[in-house]
Protein backbone atom coordinates (compact mmCIF):
# COMPACT_ATOMS: atom_id res chain seq x y z
CA UNK A 1 0.00 0.00 0.00
CA UNK A 2 1.50 3.40 -0.93
CA UNK A 3 2.21 5.81 1.89
CA UNK A 4 -0.20 8.72 2.33
CA UNK A 5 2.13 11.58 3.19
CA UNK A 6 0.50 14.66 4.68
CA UNK A 7 3.25 16.99 3.39
CA UNK A 8 6.67 16.77 1.74
CA UNK A 9 8.15 18.90 4.53
CA UNK A 10 9.10 16.02 6.88
CA UNK A 11 8.42 13.13 4.52
CA UNK A 12 11.94 11.69 4.85
CA UNK A 13 11.62 11.09 8.60
CA UNK A 14 10.18 8.08 10.39
CA UNK A 15 8.83 8.46 13.93
CA UNK A 16 8.04 5.60 16.32
CA UNK A 17 5.33 6.87 18.66
CA UNK A 18 5.09 5.06 21.99
CA UNK A 19 3.22 7.91 23.66
CA UNK A 20 -0.23 7.99 25.21
CA UNK A 21 -2.91 10.38 26.54
CA UNK A 22 -2.25 13.99 25.33
CA UNK A 23 1.21 15.54 25.62
CA UNK A 24 2.97 12.86 23.57
CA UNK A 25 0.31 12.54 20.86
CA UNK A 26 0.20 16.35 20.59
CA UNK A 27 3.95 16.39 19.97
CA UNK A 28 3.83 13.64 17.37
CA UNK A 29 0.76 15.06 15.62
CA UNK A 30 2.84 18.15 14.80
CA UNK A 31 5.35 15.93 12.98
CA UNK A 32 2.68 13.78 11.32
CA UNK A 33 0.80 16.78 9.93
CA UNK A 34 3.97 17.89 8.18
CA UNK A 35 4.48 14.52 6.55
CA UNK A 36 6.63 12.41 8.88
CA UNK A 37 5.88 8.68 8.68
CA UNK A 38 4.51 8.22 12.19
CA UNK A 39 3.95 4.68 13.45
CA UNK A 40 1.81 4.65 16.56
CA UNK A 41 3.00 1.63 18.56
CA UNK A 42 0.46 0.41 21.10
CA UNK A 43 -0.13 -2.79 23.04
CA UNK A 44 -2.59 -5.28 21.60
CA UNK A 45 -6.07 -5.04 23.13
CA UNK A 46 -6.27 -6.38 26.68
CA UNK A 47 -2.61 -5.83 27.60
CA UNK A 48 -2.72 -2.36 29.18
CA UNK A 49 -5.20 -1.91 32.07
CA UNK A 50 -5.49 1.80 31.22
CA UNK A 51 -6.22 1.31 27.52
CA UNK A 52 -9.75 2.73 27.83
CA UNK A 53 -8.17 6.13 28.54
CA UNK A 54 -6.24 6.40 25.32
CA UNK A 55 -6.95 3.65 22.84
CA UNK A 56 -10.38 2.06 23.02
CA UNK A 57 -12.68 4.74 21.57
CA UNK A 58 -11.01 5.22 18.20
CA UNK A 59 -14.01 7.05 16.76
CA UNK A 60 -14.16 9.82 19.37
CA UNK A 61 -13.40 13.34 18.23
CA UNK A 62 -10.55 13.66 20.73
CA UNK A 63 -8.78 10.49 19.59
CA UNK A 64 -9.28 11.35 15.93
CA UNK A 65 -7.95 14.87 16.42
CA UNK A 66 -4.86 13.73 18.34
CA UNK A 67 -3.90 10.78 16.16
CA UNK A 68 -4.69 11.69 12.56
CA UNK A 69 -2.00 11.10 9.93
CA UNK A 70 -0.52 8.17 11.90
CA UNK A 71 -0.33 4.44 11.27
CA UNK A 72 -0.98 1.88 14.02
CA UNK A 73 1.15 -1.13 14.88
CA UNK A 74 0.24 -3.34 17.83
CA UNK A 75 3.32 -4.55 19.68
CA UNK A 76 3.70 -6.15 23.09
CA UNK A 77 7.04 -4.86 24.36
CA UNK A 78 6.84 -7.12 27.41
CA UNK A 79 7.33 -10.11 25.11
CA UNK A 80 10.92 -10.67 23.92
CA UNK A 81 9.65 -11.18 20.38
CA UNK A 82 7.78 -7.87 20.49
CA UNK A 83 10.80 -6.04 21.90
CA UNK A 84 12.95 -7.52 19.13
CA UNK A 85 10.53 -6.14 16.52
CA UNK A 86 10.72 -2.70 18.11
CA UNK A 87 14.51 -2.71 18.09
CA UNK A 88 14.49 -3.76 14.44
CA UNK A 89 12.28 -0.77 13.66
CA UNK A 90 14.60 1.53 15.64
CA UNK A 91 17.44 0.68 13.25
CA UNK A 92 15.69 2.64 10.49
CA UNK A 93 13.91 5.25 12.60
CA UNK A 94 14.77 8.91 13.03
CA UNK A 95 12.79 9.63 16.19
CA UNK A 96 11.29 7.66 19.07
CA UNK A 97 8.77 9.42 21.34
CA UNK A 98 7.68 8.08 24.74
CA UNK A 99 5.91 9.47 27.79
CA UNK A 100 6.27 6.65 30.29
CA UNK A 101 7.52 7.15 33.81
CA UNK A 102 11.30 7.58 33.54
CA UNK A 103 12.21 4.12 34.89
CA UNK A 104 10.08 2.17 32.38
CA UNK A 105 12.37 2.61 29.39
CA UNK A 106 15.36 1.41 31.40
CA UNK A 107 13.49 -1.69 32.57
CA UNK A 108 12.52 -2.48 28.98
CA UNK A 109 15.99 -1.73 27.66
CA UNK A 110 14.85 1.04 25.31
CA UNK A 111 16.54 3.96 27.05
CA UNK A 112 18.59 6.36 24.95
CA UNK A 113 21.94 4.59 25.29
CA UNK A 114 20.34 1.28 24.34
CA UNK A 115 18.67 2.81 21.29
CA UNK A 116 21.85 4.65 20.35
CA UNK A 117 23.72 1.36 20.28
CA UNK A 118 21.28 0.22 17.59
CA UNK A 119 21.13 3.51 15.67
CA UNK A 120 23.53 6.36 16.56
CA UNK A 121 21.40 8.80 14.56
CA UNK A 122 18.17 8.13 16.47
CA UNK A 123 16.58 10.86 18.58
CA UNK A 124 14.72 9.79 21.69
CA UNK A 125 12.15 12.29 22.97
CA UNK A 126 10.99 11.59 26.53
CA UNK A 127 7.99 13.47 27.92
CA UNK A 128 7.30 13.14 31.64
CA UNK A 129 5.29 14.78 34.37
CA UNK A 130 8.20 16.06 36.45
CA UNK A 131 11.45 15.42 34.58
CA UNK A 132 13.77 12.48 34.03
CA UNK A 133 15.64 13.02 37.29
CA UNK A 134 15.03 14.67 40.65
CA UNK A 135 12.93 13.96 43.74
CA UNK A 136 9.62 13.81 41.83
CA UNK A 137 10.86 11.99 38.73
CA UNK A 138 8.92 8.81 39.42
CA UNK A 139 5.64 10.54 40.23
CA UNK A 140 2.74 10.16 37.80
CA UNK A 141 1.66 13.48 36.33
CA UNK A 142 -1.68 14.63 34.98
CA UNK A 143 -2.43 18.06 33.58
CA UNK A 144 -4.51 19.27 36.53
CA UNK A 145 -1.84 18.21 39.04
CA UNK A 146 0.67 20.21 36.99
CA UNK A 147 -1.62 23.23 36.70
CA UNK A 148 -1.71 23.34 40.49
CA UNK A 149 2.02 22.86 41.04
CA UNK A 150 3.00 25.09 38.11
CA UNK A 151 1.20 28.14 39.49
CA UNK A 152 -1.54 28.39 36.88
CA UNK A 153 -4.45 27.64 39.22
CA UNK A 154 -3.32 30.39 41.60
CA UNK A 155 -3.80 33.09 38.95
CA UNK A 156 -6.89 31.68 37.22
CA UNK A 157 -10.39 32.75 38.30
CA UNK A 158 -11.95 35.70 40.07
CA UNK A 159 -10.21 37.44 42.99
CA UNK A 160 -10.79 35.52 46.21
CA UNK A 161 -12.41 32.60 44.41
CA UNK A 162 -9.73 30.10 45.32
CA UNK A 163 -7.66 28.01 42.88
CA UNK A 164 -9.36 27.39 39.51
CA UNK A 165 -8.39 24.91 36.82
CA UNK A 166 -7.96 26.37 33.34
CA UNK A 167 -10.58 25.07 30.94
CA UNK A 168 -8.11 23.31 28.67
CA UNK A 169 -5.08 21.03 29.11
CA UNK A 170 -2.48 23.79 29.14
CA UNK A 171 0.33 21.70 30.63
CA UNK A 172 -0.18 18.74 28.32
CA UNK A 173 -0.61 20.69 25.11
CA UNK A 174 2.19 23.18 25.67
CA UNK A 175 4.67 20.49 26.69
CA UNK A 176 3.79 18.49 23.58
CA UNK A 177 4.61 21.51 21.45
CA UNK A 178 7.86 22.20 23.35
CA UNK A 179 8.86 18.57 22.79
CA UNK A 180 8.11 18.84 19.06
CA UNK A 181 10.31 21.94 18.89
CA UNK A 182 13.08 20.04 20.67
CA UNK A 183 12.80 17.15 18.20
CA UNK A 184 12.96 19.46 15.20
CA UNK A 185 15.98 21.24 16.68
CA UNK A 186 17.71 17.89 17.26
CA UNK A 187 16.99 16.86 13.67
CA UNK A 188 18.54 20.10 12.42
CA UNK A 189 21.59 19.64 14.66
CA UNK A 190 21.99 16.07 13.40
CA UNK A 191 22.60 17.44 9.92
CA UNK A 192 25.86 18.89 11.27
CA UNK A 193 26.96 16.27 13.81
CA UNK A 194 25.49 13.16 12.22
CA UNK A 195 24.38 12.03 15.67
CA UNK A 196 21.07 11.78 17.47
CA UNK A 197 20.50 12.82 21.05
CA UNK A 198 18.11 12.52 23.98
CA UNK A 199 15.44 15.23 24.15
CA UNK A 200 13.39 15.56 27.30
CA UNK A 201 10.46 17.77 28.26
CA UNK A 202 8.31 17.74 31.39
CA UNK A 203 4.81 18.98 32.04
CA UNK A 204 5.98 20.82 35.17
CA UNK A 205 8.71 22.78 33.41
CA UNK A 206 6.50 23.37 30.39
CA UNK A 207 3.66 24.72 32.53
CA UNK A 208 5.99 27.10 34.37
CA UNK A 209 7.39 28.27 31.04
CA UNK A 210 3.81 29.05 29.98
CA UNK A 211 3.47 31.24 33.09
CA UNK A 212 5.98 33.44 31.26
CA UNK A 213 5.63 37.09 32.36
CA UNK A 214 3.78 36.11 35.55
CA UNK A 215 6.70 33.97 36.70
CA UNK A 216 9.31 36.45 35.45
CA UNK A 217 7.63 39.30 37.35
CA UNK A 218 8.01 37.38 40.58
CA UNK A 219 11.61 36.31 39.95
CA UNK A 220 12.81 39.80 39.06
CA UNK A 221 10.50 42.25 40.79
CA UNK A 222 9.14 40.12 43.63
CA UNK A 223 5.63 40.78 42.34
CA UNK A 224 3.47 37.82 43.40
CA UNK A 225 0.79 37.17 40.74
CA UNK A 226 -2.75 36.72 42.02
CA UNK A 227 -6.19 36.10 40.56
CA UNK A 228 -7.30 39.09 38.51
CA UNK A 229 -10.41 37.55 36.97
CA UNK A 230 -11.04 38.98 33.51
CA UNK A 231 -8.71 41.94 34.00
CA UNK A 232 -5.15 41.86 32.70
CA UNK A 233 -2.67 41.90 35.60
CA UNK A 234 -0.42 44.63 34.19
CA UNK A 235 -2.44 46.42 31.48
CA UNK A 236 -5.51 48.65 31.56
CA UNK A 237 -8.03 49.09 30.13
CA UNK A 238 -8.02 45.43 29.13
CA UNK A 239 -10.71 43.00 30.13
CA UNK A 240 -14.32 41.90 29.83
CA UNK A 241 -17.13 44.43 29.55
CA UNK A 242 -20.90 44.32 29.07
CA UNK A 243 -22.77 45.81 26.14
CA UNK A 244 -26.55 46.04 26.12
CA UNK A 245 -26.90 42.50 24.71
CA UNK A 246 -23.89 40.58 25.98
CA UNK A 247 -20.21 40.71 26.84
CA UNK A 248 -17.04 41.40 24.87
CA UNK A 249 -13.32 41.81 25.42
CA UNK A 250 -11.47 45.10 25.12
CA UNK A 251 -7.70 45.47 24.71
CA UNK A 252 -6.82 49.18 24.90
CA UNK A 253 -3.44 48.88 26.60
CA UNK A 254 -0.48 50.98 25.57
CA UNK A 255 -0.48 54.72 25.00
CA UNK A 256 -1.38 54.56 21.31
CA UNK A 257 -4.39 52.31 21.91
CA UNK A 258 -5.42 54.41 24.91
CA UNK A 259 -5.50 57.61 22.85
CA UNK A 260 -7.44 55.98 20.04
CA UNK A 261 -9.84 54.46 22.54
CA UNK A 262 -10.58 57.78 24.24
CA UNK A 263 -11.19 59.37 20.83
CA UNK A 264 -13.52 56.69 19.47
CA UNK A 265 -15.76 56.64 22.57
CA UNK A 266 -15.70 60.46 22.73
CA UNK A 267 -13.95 60.78 26.07
CA UNK A 268 -11.00 63.11 25.30
CA UNK A 269 -11.08 64.43 28.89
CA UNK A 270 -9.73 61.08 30.13
CA UNK A 271 -6.43 61.91 28.43
CA UNK A 272 -5.99 64.80 30.86
CA UNK A 273 -7.11 62.92 33.98
CA UNK A 274 -4.05 62.57 36.26
CA UNK A 275 -5.28 59.17 37.52
CA UNK A 276 -5.11 57.85 33.94
CA UNK A 277 -1.89 59.55 32.84
CA UNK A 278 0.15 56.34 32.51
CA UNK A 279 -0.53 52.63 32.07
CA UNK A 280 0.65 52.00 35.61
CA UNK A 281 -1.78 54.57 36.97
CA UNK A 282 -4.61 53.16 34.90
CA UNK A 283 -3.93 49.75 36.45
CA UNK A 284 -3.86 51.27 39.95
CA UNK A 285 -7.15 53.09 39.28
CA UNK A 286 -8.70 50.28 37.29
CA UNK A 287 -11.85 50.05 39.42
CA UNK A 288 -12.85 53.63 38.68
CA UNK A 289 -11.81 53.45 35.02
CA UNK A 290 -13.65 50.19 34.36
CA UNK A 291 -16.84 51.60 35.91
CA UNK A 292 -16.67 54.66 33.66
CA UNK A 293 -15.99 52.53 30.58
CA UNK A 294 -18.86 50.22 31.48
CA UNK A 295 -21.26 53.16 31.60
CA UNK A 296 -20.33 54.01 28.00
CA UNK A 297 -20.53 50.45 26.68
CA UNK A 298 -23.99 49.81 28.14
CA UNK A 299 -25.52 52.06 25.48
CA UNK A 300 -24.94 49.79 22.44
CA UNK A 301 -24.63 46.17 21.32
CA UNK A 302 -21.61 43.92 21.30
CA UNK A 303 -21.48 44.01 17.50
CA UNK A 304 -21.59 47.82 17.50
CA UNK A 305 -18.65 48.13 19.84
CA UNK A 306 -16.58 45.39 18.21
CA UNK A 307 -17.04 47.05 14.81
CA UNK A 308 -16.45 50.61 16.01
CA UNK A 309 -13.42 49.83 18.14
CA UNK A 310 -11.68 47.67 15.54
CA UNK A 311 -12.32 50.26 12.86
CA UNK A 312 -10.45 52.72 15.08
CA UNK A 313 -7.56 50.29 15.56
CA UNK A 314 -8.51 49.35 19.12
CA UNK A 315 -8.57 45.55 19.68
CA UNK A 316 -11.97 44.18 20.71
CA UNK A 317 -13.77 40.88 20.20
CA UNK A 318 -16.86 38.93 21.20
CA UNK A 319 -16.88 36.09 23.72
CA UNK A 320 -18.00 32.97 21.89
CA UNK A 321 -19.30 29.62 22.91
CA UNK A 322 -17.61 26.79 20.99
CA UNK A 323 -20.49 26.53 18.47
CA UNK A 324 -20.43 30.30 17.92
CA UNK A 325 -16.66 30.16 17.47
CA UNK A 326 -16.91 27.79 14.53
CA UNK A 327 -19.56 29.99 12.90
CA UNK A 328 -17.28 33.04 12.79
CA UNK A 329 -16.39 33.99 9.18
CA UNK A 330 -12.68 34.48 9.91
CA UNK A 331 -12.42 31.07 11.57
CA UNK A 332 -14.17 29.54 8.58
CA UNK A 333 -11.83 31.42 6.24
CA UNK A 334 -8.81 29.98 8.06
CA UNK A 335 -10.27 26.47 7.58
CA UNK A 336 -9.71 25.68 11.24
CA UNK A 337 -12.13 22.74 11.08
CA UNK A 338 -11.13 20.24 8.42
CA UNK A 339 -13.08 17.20 7.30
CA UNK A 340 -11.35 14.01 6.22
CA UNK A 341 -12.35 10.53 5.13
CA UNK A 342 -12.35 7.89 7.84
CA UNK A 343 -11.13 4.30 7.55
CA UNK A 344 -14.48 3.10 8.93
CA UNK A 345 -16.31 4.99 6.19
CA UNK A 346 -17.84 8.42 6.43
CA UNK A 347 -15.86 11.44 7.62
CA UNK A 348 -14.52 13.00 10.80
CA UNK A 349 -13.80 16.65 11.46
CA UNK A 350 -10.56 17.68 13.16
CA UNK A 351 -8.71 20.90 13.99
CA UNK A 352 -6.28 21.80 11.23
CA UNK A 353 -2.60 22.50 11.84
CA UNK A 354 -2.32 26.15 13.01
CA UNK A 355 1.14 26.68 11.49
CA UNK A 356 1.12 27.48 7.77
CA UNK A 357 4.05 26.75 5.47
CA UNK A 358 3.33 28.35 2.11
CA UNK A 359 5.23 25.90 -0.08
CA UNK A 360 4.96 22.66 1.93
CA UNK A 361 1.83 23.05 4.04
CA UNK A 362 0.51 20.52 6.52
CA UNK A 363 -2.44 18.40 5.45
CA UNK A 364 -4.83 15.90 7.00
CA UNK A 365 -4.18 12.88 4.79
CA UNK A 366 -5.85 10.25 6.94
CA UNK A 367 -7.96 9.96 10.06
CA UNK A 368 -6.67 8.26 13.20
CA UNK A 369 -5.92 4.58 12.55
CA UNK A 370 -7.82 1.55 13.67
CA UNK A 371 -6.21 -0.45 16.47
CA UNK A 372 -3.33 -2.26 14.79
CA UNK A 373 -4.67 -1.32 11.35
CA UNK A 374 -1.19 -1.19 9.81
CA UNK A 375 0.52 -3.98 11.75
CA UNK A 376 1.05 -6.29 8.78
CA UNK A 377 1.98 -3.38 6.52
CA UNK A 378 4.69 -2.05 8.86
CA UNK A 379 6.11 -5.49 9.59
CA UNK A 380 6.30 -6.33 5.89
CA UNK A 381 8.15 -3.04 5.28
CA UNK A 382 10.62 -4.15 7.98
CA UNK A 383 11.25 -7.41 6.13
CA UNK A 384 8.99 -9.80 8.01
CA UNK A 385 7.36 -12.55 5.94
CA UNK A 386 3.76 -13.70 6.27
CA UNK A 387 5.02 -16.70 8.24
CA UNK A 388 7.06 -14.47 10.54
CA UNK A 389 4.01 -12.33 11.24
CA UNK A 390 1.90 -15.39 12.04
CA UNK A 391 4.58 -16.56 14.45
CA UNK A 392 4.60 -13.15 16.17
CA UNK A 393 0.83 -13.37 16.55
CA UNK A 394 1.08 -16.87 17.98
CA UNK A 395 3.58 -15.56 20.53
CA UNK A 396 1.14 -12.73 21.38
CA UNK A 397 3.88 -10.28 20.47
CA UNK A 398 1.66 -8.30 18.06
Amino acid sequence: MPQLSASPALQRFRVLDLSRVRAGPTCVRMLADFGADVIRIEPPPGIDPNEAMFAADRWSGDFQNLNRNKRSLTLNLKKPEGLAVFKRLVADADVVVENWRPDVKFRLGVDYESLRAINPRVILASISGFGQTGPYAERPGFDQIIQGMGGLMSVTGLPGQGPVRAGLAVGDSSTGLYAALGILTALLERETSGEGQWVHASLLHGQIAMMDFQAARYLNEGDVPVQEGNDHPTSSPMGLFSADDGMFNLGASGEGNWKRFCAVIDKPEWLNDPEYATEKLRVQNRKRLNAEIQAVFAAHSVQHWVDVLNAAGVPAGPVYTVPQMFEDPQIQHLKVAQECDAWQGGTRTVISQPVTLERTPAHIARTAPGWGEHTDEVLQEAGYSAGDIEALRAAQAV
